[in-house]
């Protein structure tokens, strides 16, 4: 049976950050990657993850070309003590250059990306700046010290990093203390078990996974038949007609463990994330995307949710079996 809905407990972002819902709310769909949006009923769904429980918002400077921090602005505003806002900088696509997507780490270039944030969002400090991807040209010094500068300013209030190797951030948080680590992580992705999560929790530092539902395809949805014709998932190997046949055997293995227990496909994803963070001692905060309110109710009901022992082992070996790199 699913569990009744409850408001989510809290957990606090590193060491000093915020305290957050032990889930968070991906906003990139709601402005470009996944086709057209229902603009109404995203705004309904930020509100409902309020109400909820939810306080950790993601967004990017490069999602929408600058729309969803745009969309999310008012939200945020009209939310200011409810909400923890996190966004991130680095991939230097904009409106005027839609198709560029290198990287800057530069400290010139990340004092220029706070500000343009800020003002989009119409809000005076960022509570989880992010760089969005390191880039090998600069070093750590440099980037990280122009972040904490920042936090110096009063213009952000706690640093993150995303996707980066146990080394990178072990000597990132040598410089400045960084609360969150945004990484994928998922029954289907779980190379950041290796090295990074064990340090991260050394550290102190809390894990934010990004695509935990393998963006889509942990719902049985989303294989390049069925997406529509903008859907980035289209360019992504997991979800190809070549590799379609093997990763539905995978899927059909989800849905058959979720019917037994009568969940859904995504909240026993969900749920097998927050048994495998207590397994590792893992401060975690994942943020499933979506921009409908029954999905955003569904995946916060699996915050509740324990997995048995038979169950974990049967989703064990899933990862190893996957076709197709994740990007």
């Amino acid at each position: 049976m699913q569990q009744p809905i409850g408001r989510l407990p809290t957990v606090r972002l590193g060491a000093k950050g915020p305290l957050v819902g032990v889930q968070g709310l991906g906003c990139m769909g709601m402005s470009e990657f996944y086709g057209a949006t229902d603009v109404v009923e995203a705004r309904s769904t930020l509100d409902q993850a309020l109400e909820l429980g939810v306080s950790l918002f993601d967004t990017a400077d490069m999602y929408g070309l600058g729309g969803n921090e745009r969309f999310l602005g008012s939200f945020v505003q009209a939310h200011r003590s409810q909400v923890v806002l996190a966004t991130k900088f680095g991939y230097t696509r904009s409106q005027e250059a839609p198709d560029d997507w290198s990287l800057s780490n530069r400290p010139e270039y990340i004092h220029s990306a706070v500000d343009k944030s800020l003002m989009r969002l119409g809000i005076d400090t960022i509570d989880l700046y992010y760089m969005h991807r390191r880039t090998q040209d600069v070093p750590l010094e440099e980037s990280i010290g122009a972040m904490a500068d920042l936090v110096k300013a009063g213009k952000v209030r706690a640093l993150g990093l995303c996707e980066v190797s146990a080394e990178e951030l072990q000597a990132a948080h040598a410089i400045h203390p960084i609360a969150a680590l945004q990484s994928e992580w998922s029954v289907f992705s779980r190379q950041i078990e290796q090295t990074v999560a064990p340090l991260a929790s050394s550290l102190g530092i809390t894990i934010v996974p990004f695509a935990p539902l393998g963006r889509g395809l942990l719902t049985g949805t989303g294989f390049t038949g069925t997406l529509a014709t903008d859907d980035f998932r289209r360019h992504f190997p997991r979800f190809s007609a070549d590799n379609q046949a093997a990763n539905q055997h995978l899927v059909a293995t989800v849905d058959t463990l979720a019917s037994r227990r009568g969940i859904s496909s995504a909240q026993l994803a969900l749920a097998w994330l927050y048994a495998r963070a207590r397994k590792l001692g893992v401060s975690l905060v994942p943020i499933p995307g979506t921009r409908r309110r029954s999905r955003l109710t569904e995946n916060v009901t699996a915050a509740s949710i324990t997995l048995d022992d038979h169950e974990l082992a049967a989703l064990e070996p899933l990862a190893q079996a996957v076709h197709g790199a994740a990007v």
